[in-house]
């Protein structure tokens, strides 16, 4: 009998620790980017959107120095048992969050080959050159790798230059790179760099380590973006543009930072919403 009650108990227990679990993430989601209709995100996106408020400066300007913002579920819960807890739900977020890119980088390899196969031919019959450019990004904590994307510029696009951006109507992009690039197709490849760990399908996009330095020394924040996996999509790619001169930049930050500060697996699942939203129909960044 007293066998029975203690696992009686145990069950109990575990259900109990299991609804505290799933009230913690629901309550990441509500604090976060539940949806792109939500009043608190969309009054910080107008914000982003157009000229910064004192509110939103004060956000940025009050975020420690030291580390990048915490998920929300951190700033719910604070010390104690419960910050106890909110550390579990975080760690079952990044696990989570593993599990779901490696899912939707298998399934849309499979899914998407045809249209990466006439992407390949589309590059190779177009233009001199490899059909896969390949370049070192920056990662988390800073670590580099190689990201690889289908070429979209000239092969000898950076003979003279060195690294310089490329902007809407750079000369640079071939014919068929400026379709690849619109409709993100370009990006497919990254499928394989969240596959091997290196990247996200959500999160801030990888720069090259030449402009993380130059960022870096201009925008106090920008290093912050760094605590978290690059991804091939984010809040800053479904409500930004290209990014063409400094302020471009910092505007891009401020998107990337809010979504660290409030990324759950629903906000996930809705910029990728909004992505497909974007490529479908052209609407969002440019």
């Amino acid at each position: 009998m007293r066998r029975k009650q203690h696992k009686t108990i145990q069950k109990w227990v575990l259900a109990i620790f299991a609804i505290g679990v799933l009230v913690g993430f629901g309550f990441s989601a509500s604090a976060g980017l539940t949806t792109v209709e939500d009043r608190g995100l969309e009054s910080e996106i107008s914000q982003l959107s157009g000229q910064a408020s004192p509110q939103e400066e004060l956000l940025y300007r009050n975020q420690p120095k030291a580390r990048a913002p915490e998920p929300a579920t951190m700033a719910l819960f604070g010390g104690g048992f419960l910050g106890m807890l909110a550390g579990f739900v975080q760690s079952v977020y990044r696990v989570a969050k593993r599990i779901f890119d490696i899912c939707s980088a298998l399934v849309g390899l499979i899914l998407l080959a045809p249209v990466m196969l006439l992407a390949a031919l589309a590059v190779k019959l177009t233009s001199k050159g490899p059909i896969i450019y390949n370049q070192v990004r920056v990662g988390k904590d800073g670590e580099l790798f190689d990201i690889y994307k289908f070429r979209t510029m000239r092969a000898d696009a950076e003979k003279n230059t060195g690294a310089v951006w490329a902007t809407k109507n750079d000369s640079r992009i071939t014919p068929i790179g400026k379709f690849l690039r619109k409709s993100r197709i370009d990006e497919l490849p990254q499928l394989v760099n969240v596959l091997r760990g290196e990247m996200s399908l959500i999160g801030p996009r990888p720069e090259r380590p030449q402009f993380v330095d130059e960022f870096t020394q201009v925008i106090p924040d920008y290093s912050k973006r760094l605590a978290v996996k690059p991804g091939i999509t984010g809040l800053a790619q479904v409500w930004h543009r290209y990014d063409e001169n400094i302020a471009d930049v910092r505007k891009k930050v401020k998107y990337d930072l809010l979504y660290i500060k409030k990324m759950c697996l629903w906000a996930d699942f809705n910029i990728v919403l909004r992505t497909f939203r974007v490529v479908l129909t052209g609407e969002g960044a440019k």
